[in-house]
């Protein structure tokens, strides 16, 4: 899938929409990712440490907004090396095929893995694009369209109106994102929307390199969009979990116009980041096995 993309600006300010811009990354773990994986892939002996092991991966460290494939694996992990999953005797396998899947495809979208299941009929990948469907089915019938942007998100996007051009840049399905921003009534204020079947965020998030040094920044929760910015010479802005208003107000009040005046880079984005960095553990609050 293709973008559409005119320069209008000197300046690039690129968002990521769940948990960024839009209060839905707890929403969509916690009611929608983590019953599905608990359904279709036989845990619900071990439900309670699914959901732990889940919202770790996808909320409380520092995987937090990866992709929904490779976080799957992340949990299986997690649950190989949890005592109480072991004390219980259920065993858990990390699928190899979805690991060569991830290993071998640069756009890890639904689209991609159903041409792949067409393609080679492989039960294990079936079963994972029927987890994804159905997740992506239980996101629309739970989160729908009723969630707004965090206070000062639509602030900010119309006090960078007509000074810096907007991407939306998503893991997020392409139609999820589109429907969420027009319902908001945020479609006007950006120039393109680039989700998972774009390519990756690092991929989305190459229209940087039309800009000059440090015009170009990225908006995220994830050190996932740090590493984006960071492989496309972008500026980054944290939106730090738990205190998502308080860092919109932020960008709002101060880091708008340090980033149009230039004065982004390196104190102001340092102090940025090394708070960010103390938000998002490594290690698991429960013990692990060796």
């Amino acid at each position: 899938m293709t973008i559409d993309f005119n320069k209008t600006n000197d300046f690039l300010v690129g968002i990521d929409s769940d948990g960024c811009a839009f209060d839905t990354m707890e929403l969509k773990h916690k009611e929608c990712f983590i019953p599905c994986i608990v359904h279709h892939w036989g845990l619900k002996g071990v439900s309670k440490y699914a959901r732990e092991a889940a919202e770790f991966v996808n909320l409380y460290s520092k995987s937090r907004g990866v992709n929904r494939f490779p976080a799957l694996i992340e949990v299986f992990k997690l649950l190989q090396k949890r005592p109480e999953v072991v004390a219980r005797g259920v065993r858990i396998d990390i699928p190899q095929e979805i690991v060569d899947w991830m290993n071998n495809e640069t756009k890890l979208g639904n689209a991609a893995l159903a041409e792949f299941v067409e393609k080679t009929n492989d039960p294990v990948m079936k079963k994972t694009l029927e987890w994804s469907l159905d997740v992506n089915r239980t996101v629309d019938r739970i989160v729908g369209d009723g969630v707004p942007p965090f206070p000062m998100v639509r602030e900010s996007l119309q006090k960078l109106q007509g000074k810096s051009d907007v991407l939306v840049v998503s893991a997020t399905p392409q139609a999820a994102l589109e429907r969420e921003w027009d319902n908001q009534g945020l479609l006007q204020y950006v120039q393109a929307i680039c989700g998972q079947e774009v390519g990756t965020k690092k991929q989305s998030l190459a229209f940087a390199k039309l800009y000059p040094k440090n015009h170009a920044l990225m908006i995220g929760d994830a050190p996932g969009d740090y590493k984006s910015a960071v492989a496309n010479d972008a500026l980054f802005f944290p939106i730090n979990p738990g205190e998502e208003e308080a860092s919109w107000k932020r960008f709002f009040d101060e880091g708008v116009e340090k980033f149009l005046n230039e004065e982004f880079a390196g104190d102001y984005q340092q102090e940025l980041l090394d708070d960010f960095d103390s938000h998002l553990p490594v290690n698991p609050p429960w013990k692990q096995l060796d």
